[in-house]
């Protein structure tokens, strides 16, 4: 033995890896530096002025509302903005992400209201634009905290100039898009049943609700029928209208058996029966005339009343009223038609003495209640489409087809609801009180009811019904005096703003593709849609009206409107002197201004205008657009509508939906519950890269669950990643940065250049198809199952121990290499802060990861021969692995270098697989034999992998003293007596360049 071998500590004469990346990420520490760093060197700037150019790919911001800290929802919903963005910019375009925030509305006003309630303060008192003023800072405020907490998540974009819907040329640009839609003569002021919250004085829109389960009152009211009638003749109304019911009920002829019956109907609201104006039936269901044989109840109907039901309801609801009956005849659609019923309250106090005719109507079913649809075009979509749809018919008979104001905006009765409004004992009755209570509107009536004998039954049902997102109050429905945009107007080019929101939602891509459905859906059934908010903060509706509701068209106003509201924002429309300002020389001329604000929906799905058409950084239409399946009836929908409306089209190209966050147990998440999970504390304990992780694992297309076993599940995904790109890291210390020709690569190397082929393609197709789940685990298992576990497990013991000019070990860094350069690059608009850090850590010059591009991948790496032939090799190799595997448990080897197997193989496919191939090496043995043949009975043996039988035998020899493998020429060369000649030739090539130290 030389002095030299004495003296050697083999672990310092291998080429181990060396890396200052941690092991433990520390991400919570680690990723606020990446930020500051960020911020420090501009990288936004530096990739705006890096994209310059280039093909514009843009994802405009759904805003989100400036009143809070963020949520997981605004997590998940950011960083998936996010990765698409980043995913673009790296893949050649200029991908300028620009965020926004929604800034007008109730939310904000209503906590500026909050406030001052508990100062005693009155909001009426304040000027109205100093209360705006207030609401304006508290806006401010929120997207200053929001923006420190979505760049803390690793969101890329311009934050120092952002979008918001309070800018003053956002709210010019938003005002000008009503103008220009009220000069198209789509804009009405009308009257429909909104949606109203008595608590907040407002209307709300379909996307400001959601629905919770309430217990309800339920009544059955019986509508006497006072006559037949024919269409096109006209009926008497009042007093006439009542000698006219005595008259012919007089005559029992006419009527027939149904003389003297009623009509019943069911409803959950029965405060809605003053504003009963018909009855709907469907000629689709079948009904018939019952008669009451014997009652068991303390009030309704007495033996002998006739009443009609639908046959398939009637059992259940005379058993509600505890009745016997018999069925007395089916009654036609035809007879349902010429009845015409006496309103229920029409003997209470006066003012009902008008018919309530019999309505066909689509939306009546058999499926509960009577059959009959009390219908109150004042208070229902379907009772107000029922009874305009029959106008004409109810005119040409002499009905007033006046559609009533039974309730105020406070939730009281109004004159329109006689004997329950102003003129009551008592003061008016009240549907519901300023906190969301129930008033006592429906005890007066079914009070009323009884009083008139007119109630068939009652009782109590639990369902759903609306309630408003802010005051999480419930919500009724009433008609109100509102401005709306017509759905059906010609525009005068043979289109309507539903005919071209339909044909955009055709020529928009859809991911996933059942969101198409859902918002043609919604855009086919919609009403006209309505504009007005009865608030203060907000952009107003500036428009100035006769007294007929006509609006006024007049540019020299217009534009005096617009520049006002670019210089002073929209608060010009509320100062002092503002009427005579804008009207100039016709401020005289009776124009009323109107004081109602827009919807915020609208200021939203107007962010298209001032964002993507007015910023030279981005463009009009979007590329994409990406929000909560909920935006379907919110954001997409009023976008969609707006740019309809004004430029014939959608403002974007795709739409994107992801579902919702669950808990782990798929319920709705609660602070009642205590099941939340804030992104703070997520970041907090383990960092943004792993909440990055947990969205990029999931499909975000449905809802998903989130709770700390998920969490931990993505801490430990994420650290066997880490820990390969970290190998990757050590091992690349030791690259001088050679490159090999591809033809003199050896198999193994042009095998993993051929998965970078196919992963290219799939990961940029992902990209494509926003599907990032499809990605990450690709990407997670070529890491843990073909990186760790295959290739580098492999070519450990030729990277750490061959010798400096080997060509199997400068490949495998050439390769390693470009593995290290695909994967990092690829992940990095995934998890930008463990990309940043590993890129830095390899490339210590380089700015960031993020101004890169993904590597172009030669197309010529592609060989599928090649890994088909090395499928073969590794179903031959897992038979061996399975045998070694059971020889370490049962403790007859501790390594696999302690074996030397014999592979029996008979299936000449796998044989000729493996002809020519090193294949101890592959298995990771210190010796291995294949034959031909069967094998032995008791050799081990995979039922997947039929053909091949392993026998294990230890390895013959001494074990080297440096790679620890077992081999019969350890001592061959007697400088190195401990090594194997492989291990000696290394050594003697590593003294003679100076590195033996």
């Amino acid at each position: 033995m030389t002095d030299t071998a004495e003296k050697l500590d083999y672990s310092k004469t291998l080429y181990l890896p060396e890396t200052e990346f941690p092991m433990r990420a520390g991400l919570p520490q680690k990723e606020p530096e990446l930020v500051k760093r960020w911020q420090q060197m501009d990288l936004y700037r530096q990739l705006r002025a890096s994209a310059a150019g280039r093909e514009k790919f843009v994802l405009h911001d759904g805003p989100p509302y400036a009143n809070g800290n963020i949520h997981i929802g605004h997590a998940l919903n950011k960083i998936l903005k996010d990765v698409i963005t980043r995913s673009f910019q790296m893949r050649g375009y200029d991908s300028n992400y620009v965020p926004g925030w929604d800034c007008h509305g109730l939310p904000i006003e209503w906590k500026i209201e909050e406030k001052y309630r508990e100062k005693g303060k009155n909001k009426d008192e304040v000027p109205v634009n100093e209360f705006r003023q207030e609401c304006r800072e508290f806006a401010a405020h929120w997207i200053k905290v929001q923006s420190e907490e979505f760049k803390r998540l690793g969101i890329e974009g311009d934050f120092d100039n952002p979008y918001t819907t309070m800018n003053f040329h956002a709210e010019a640009r938003i005002a000008g898009e009503l103008l220009k839609i009220a000069k198209s003569g789509q804009l009405y002021r009308g009257s429909k049943p909104v949606m109203w919250s008595v608590v907040e004085r407002t209307a709300l829109a379909e996307a400001e609700v959601e629905y919770a389960d309430v217990e309800s009152d339920t009544i059955w009211v019986k509508f006497p029928v006072v006559r037949m009638s024919e269409p096109g003749v006209a009926l008497e109304t009042g007093e006439a209208y009542r000698q006219a019911v005595i008259a012919q009920n007089a005559d029992g002829g006419v009527l027939g058996d149904l003389q003297g019956s009623f009509v019943v109907i069911w409803t959950t609201t029965p405060w809605t029966i003053p504003g009963n104006r018909a009855i709907s039936y469907s000629p689709k269901v079948s009904y018939g005339l019952y008669e009451v044989t014997a009652a068991e109840n303390d009030f309704g109907p007495r033996p002998g009343e006739k009443l009609v039901f639908a046959n398939k309801l009637a059992e259940e609801s005379f058993a509600k009223a505890k009745l016997q009956y018999r069925k007395l005849r089916d009654v036609t659609a035809e007879e349902l038609a010429s009845l015409v019923c006496g309103h229920p309250l029409r003997q209470f106090g006066g003012g009902y003495e008008f018919p309530a005719p019999l309505l066909a109507g689509d939306h009546v079913t058999d499926d509960a209640g009577t059959g009959f649809v009390h219908t109150a075009p004042s208070h229902g979509r379907e009772d107000f489409d029922a009874w305009t749809d029959n106008v004409r018919e109810l005119e040409a008979r002499g009905i007033d087809t006046k559609i009533p104001f039974p309730v105020d905006d406070a939730g009281f009765y109004t004159a329109d609801a006689p004997g329950f409004g102003p003129d009551r004992e008592g003061g008016p009755a009240r549907v519901m009180d300023d906190n969301g209570k129930k008033g006592d509107a429906n005890k007066a009536v079914i009070e009323a009811l009884i009083a008139a004998n007119n109630l068939f039954a009652r009782g109590r049902l639990k369902h759903s019904y609306p309630h408003s997102w802010r005051s999480k109050k419930p919500v009724i429905f009433r008609n109100t005096p509102q401005w709306f945009v017509y759905m059906d107007k010609d525009f005068g080019d043979g289109t309507t703003l539903r005919s071209r929101a339909l044909k955009a939602i055709d020529e928009t891509r859809f991911v996933p593709s059942a969101g198409q459905n859902r918002l043609r859906a919604m855009i086919e059934q919609r009403p006209d849609w309505v504009l007005s908010r009865q608030r203060a903060w907000g952009v107003p509706i500036c428009v100035f009206v006769d007294e007929k509701g006509a609006i006024l068209q007049d540019d020299a106003v217009n534009a005096r409107i617009m520049d006002a509201f670019e210089q002073e924002g929209a608060d010009a429309w509320f100062a002092e002197g503002a009427r005579e300002r804008f009207l100039g020389s016709r401020a005289n001329e009776g124009w009323t201004q109107v004081r109602d604000i827009l919807d915020v929906w609208f200021d939203s799905g107007s962010t298209h205008t001032f964002t993507l058409e007015d910023r030279p950084d981005l463009k009009w239409p979007a590329d994409v657009y990406l929000e909560g399946s909920d935006q379907h009836r919110g954001w997409f929908h009023s976008s969609l509508l707006e740019s309809a409306a004004t430029r014939g089209r959608a403002p974007y190209d795709a739409v994107i939906t992801h579902g919702f966050t669950m808990d782990e147990k798929g319920q709705k998440m609660s602070k009642s519950l205590g099941n939340v999970v804030a992104p703070q504390d997520v970041m907090k304990d383990a960092g943004a890269d792993i909440l990055r992780l947990w969205v990029m694992t999931t499909d975000y297309w449905e809802d998903q669950r989130l709770g700390k076993t998920i969490i931990q599940t993505n801490v430990d995904a994420y650290r066997k990643l880490r820990n390969t790109i970290r190998w990757m890291l050590g091992t690349l210390a030791h690259d001088e940065g050679e490159d090999i020709a591809y033809a003199d690569l050896p198999e193994l190397e042009r095998l993993m250049l051929h998965r970078l082929v196919e992963l290219d393609r799939l990961v940029r197709d992902g990209y494509d198809a926003f599907d990032f789940k499809k990605i990450a685990r690709a990407l997670i298992d070529f890491a843990n199952i073909e990186l760790s576990a295959f290739y580098f497990d492999i070519r450990k013991d030729a990277l750490y121990c061959d010798a400096p000019s080997s060509l199997r070990r400068r490949s495998a860094l050439v390769v390693i290499r470009k593995i290290f350069d695909c994967m990092v690059t690829w992940l990095a608009p995934m998890l930008p802060f463990t990309t940043e850090e590993a890129w830095l850590s390899r490339n210590p010059q380089a700015v960031s990861v993020h101004l890169e591009q993904f590597p172009e991948v030669p197309a010529e790496w592609r060989n599928e021969a090649l890994a088909e032939k090395w499928s073969k090799v590794r179903r031959v190799r897992s038979v061996v692995t399975g045998a070694l595997e059971i020889e370490r448990k049962e403790k007859r080897i501790g390594s696999s270098l302690e074996a030397a197997p014999v592979v029996h193989v008979s299936d000449t496919a796998l044989m000729n697989a493996l002809e020519g191939q090193d294949f101890e090496e592959i298995c990771i043995t210190s010796a291995i034999r294949v034959v031909a043949g069967e094998g032995p009975e008791a050799a081990f043996r995979l039922a997947e992998v039929p053909g091949v039988a392993v026998e294990t035998k230890l390895a013959e020899g001494t074990k080297c003293a440096r790679s620890w493998r077992v081999t019969t020429d350890v001592g061959s060369d007697p400088d190195y007596p401990e090594v194997s000649a492989r291990d000696a030739a290394a050594l003697r090539e590593l003294a003679a360049l100076g590195r033996l130290g």
